[in-house]
Parts: C-alpha cells; sequence; structure tokens
C-alpha cells in the first residue's frame, strides 16, 4: 500500500491552498481516467478555498472548477471538485497528529474500503448514495479528489442548533448501513481492518490527553464553584488520572460484541445535508474518515447523540434513535447473510451501556469545543498546555449554554456511575 508518511509529502498551509501541482494537466488526467475517456480535454480550471484557513485541522480543501469536452461533445461540459489534501500547519501540530496516522486512513478508506461497502449496498439492491464520489486518490501528493457536494446542493446544518428527529434518522440510517457493511466485509475478508486501531483513544498514543484532561481539569474546577454542584466537581477532578485509560477501555474491542468500521468524528459537521422542501431533509452523504477504527458501534453512536442532537431529543428520545439504528443495522446484517451471532435489541443495548463512559467524554467535554466560537479557538489552544491554552479551555466553560447542558447532564451521568473511579 503506497503511503504519504514522507515529510516531504506533507504540505504546509499555503502550498496547499495553492498547490503547484495541481495542475490543469494533472487533473485533467485523473478524469480522463475517472470517466474512462482519453480524449477528455480540460478547457478552463479555477482554483478556490473550499474552507478558509483555520477551521479545519485535518487538511486543506481546494474547490477545483472546470469547463471540459469528453468524445463526441458539441458543448462544454462544467464539473466542480474538491480536492482534500495534507498539511503541517506547524511542527507542533503535525507532533500532535502524527501518531494517528490520518492522512494515510482516510485515502485508504476512499481507495479500497469505501467502494467494497458500496459493492455490499449493491449486492442486496439498497441503492442509497452512502459518500462522496471519489475521482482520484493521490498517495504521492497525500490528496483526495472528489465531487464537490456543494455544487449538488448538500449543505452544513448549524453546529449550534443541533439536529431534529427527521436529520437525525436520516444520519442514523447511513451509519446503520456503513457499520453494517463493515461488518460483512470484515467476515469475509478476515483482517481487513485490523490495522485500524487509532481511533480518538488508542493504545498506541496519549497525544491528545493535553486536550481531554485540560478540558475535564477545566470542567471540574468550574463545576466546583456552583452551589449544590461541589461533588459532581471533586469527582470529575478525581478522575483525572483515568481519563485516557477509560476513553480507550471504550475503543478496545471486545469479541463478544459485533464490531463494526466507526466513522470515529461522527457529528453534525462530518454529514452533509441536501434539504428538501420545508426544511425537510432529502439525503445525506457521510465525510471525512481520518478517525475511523475497527470497534463498537458505541463509539459512534454516544459521539452522535452527545454532540449533534438539539437538547430535548438528547435527553427525551435516545432510546428511539437506538432503536430506529438497530433495526437498520440488524436488517441490513441479515440481509447481506452475516453469519456471525446478532445480538437483539436488548444485547445491543448492554453493549452500548458497557461503552457509556464516551457519553460522558462527548457530552461534558467535546461538546463544549464543538459549540464554542471562542476568537481563540485553534490547535493550539486544544492541544496545548501553556497559559493561552489553559485560560482558552478555561474561558470555554463560562458559556451560559454550555453551564446550562452540564447541569442536566452531570447528575444522570452520575446516577448511572460515569463519575466513579471503578478500581
Amino acid at each position: 500500500m503506497p503511503e504519504c508518511r514522507n515529510k516531504k509529502n506533507i504540505q504546509t498551509i499555503d502550498e496547499c491552498q495553492d498547490p503547484a501541482w495541481l495542475t490543469k494537466d494533472f487533473l485533467q488526467e485523473k478524469l480522463r481516467i475517472y470517466f474512462k475517456d482519453p480524449n477528455l480535454e480540460i478547457i478552463s480550471m479555477d482554483l478556490t478555498p473550499a474552507i478558509p484557513k483555520g477551521e479545519n485541522f485535518g487538511g486543506i480543501l481546494t474547490r477545483v472548477s472546470v469547463e471540459y469536452m469528453m468524445r463526441g461533445d458539441h458543448e462544454p461540459r462544467t464539473g466542480s471538485y474538491v480536492v482534500k489534501c495534507s498539511f503541517e500547519g506547524d511542527e507542533f501540530a503535525a507532533e500532535k497528529m502524527e501518531p494517528y496516522d490520518i492522512y494515510n486512513r482516510e485515502m485508504e478508506i476512499y481507495q479500497n474500503i469505501i467502494p467494497k461497502l458500496n459493492a455490499l449496498l449493491k449486492e442486496i439492491g439498497d441503492t442509497d448514495k452512502m459518500f462522496p464520489e471519489t475521482i482520484a486518490v493521490e498517495f504521492d501528493r497525500c490528496a483526495i479528489v472528489f465531487e464537490d457536494l456543494t455544487a449538488l446542493q448538500y449543505s452544513m446544518c448549524d453546529r449550534t442548533k443541533g439536529l431534529d428527529m427527521e436529520h437525525a434518522k436520516f444520519c442514523l440510517r447511513k451509519l446503520a448501513k456503513m457499520h453494517a457493511t463493515s461488518a460483512v466485509l470484515n467476515e469475509r475478508q478476515p483482517g481487513i481492518f485490523k490495522s485500524y486501531d487509532r481511533g480518538m483513544f488508542n493504545r498506541h498514543t496519549n497525544s491528545y490527553s493535553p486536550l481531554y484532561v485540560g478540558l475535564l481539569d477545566a470542567c471540574g474546577k468550574m463545576v466546583s464553584q456552583w452551589d449544590d454542584f461541589k461533588e459532581y466537581g471533586e469527582k470529575l477532578l478525581a478522575l483525572k488520572p483515568k481519563l485516557m485509560e477509560y476513553g480507550k477501555q471504550v475503543f478496545d474491542v471486545n469479541d463478544d460484541h459485533v464490531n463494526v468500521l466507526a466513522h470515529g468524528d461522527f457529528w453534525i459537521n462530518n454529514a452533509m445535508f441536501k434539504e428538501g422542501p420545508n426544511e425537510h431533509p432529502d439525503d445525506i452523504i457521510l465525510i471525512d474518515f481520518q478517525y475511523s477504527c475497527w470497534g463498537s458501534p458505541a463509539i459512534d453512536l454516544h459521539y452522535f447523540f452527545h454532540s449533534s442532537l438539539r437538547e430535548e431529543i438528547r435527553m427525551h428520545q435516545q432510546d428511539e434513535l437506538f432503536q430506529y439504528y438497530y433495526d437498520i443495522f440488524a436488517g441490513t446484517l441479515k440481509a447481506l447473510r452475516f453469519k456471525a451471532k446478532i445480538p437483539s435489541l436488548h444485547q445491543f443495548l448492554l453493549h452500548m451501556t458497557e461503552k457509556s463512559f464516551y457519553a460522558f467524554t462527548t457530552g461534558c467535554l467535546v461538546q463544549v469545543v464543538h459549540q464554542t466560537d471562542h476568537v481563540d479557538a485553534d490547535f493550539h489552544a486544544l492541544m496545548g498546555e501553556d497559559e493561552r491554552a489553559m485560560k482558552f479551555k478555561k474561558e470555554i466553560f463560562e458559556n451560559e449554554r454550555t453551564q446550562k447542558n452540564l447541569k442536566r447532564l452531570l447528575p444522570m451521568f452520575d446516577r448511572k456511575g460515569l463519575l466513579d473511579h471503578r478500581d
């Protein structure tokens, strides 16, 4: 398998937003291969940043608009594509992300895994579009060329508002099919996901511990100052030495559970929605697989429920969403003649409970980052341990909405024993 591990293949931000290698000849060659037309010719090409600097820590996106002619055409066609390439924003960011191998992981998924998952759905006559169409995967450039979903009227939902039930179910339908097809693929090709063991928490690195432990520290200190919440604050601060280990236990593979290729970062910003009339969704597409890993479906479900739902749905309708996901997941496994035992809904929910520490981690820590509009939000503020980073983590917990959520969630998680030491 080709890799882009070599430093020379990883771009700086400026190089990637205006890459010298992204030329007419480069894209023309890729489009000729994709469309199976050696006579395809690009007439014009325009490059613009798809996302401003600072909005994405895992790569840079460049939008490419082209006019081209194919064999037999009398009029030029138009196309819009997005090129995602890796970058080293600086040595600090590169050092923190390197153990996760996110660039090779995502390129391998788009080149080798997604086509096989799509083929399994076709096998049972399911034509649901799950992922963006991949034009080319370029290991030499550490880059992926996709269709431009915005040109197809897909867009992101507002992360600060969260998803209603209809949008949430669209997401869960696609997620359930991705999970089910990956379980079947692993059964038919044993070991295909053996190296997929570097999720957000993993046994290889504690690189992101300044983020998680720093957030827990800021949260615990804030909560300790509230009337009637001092006990919760003390429990949060006492969890600091165990936080990373408990997180890793969520990501550890349990062989007596049904395991899947988890998206690994499944929240509202990693889905693109096509809206129909009156704000009803017509479709969603799953994007961004840099932290995908082999493990429990609970990794994605707890993360999604506690990062992306409207508050009233998160608090009162999770059972309905678990059952909705399960019915599609189990139904797809059965349709594909999955040979291993499919857990009952009751067994599945017990498996989810075993991994529910991730609900606490997401709901009380990660969601605070997802929803912040703090002007100092950047990779250094998130992952650093200096005075500026500590100040940032403290200030994002001063948000009124964040504090309101914590006052609802902490008693609930405490009643489940998630704030306690286990040894």
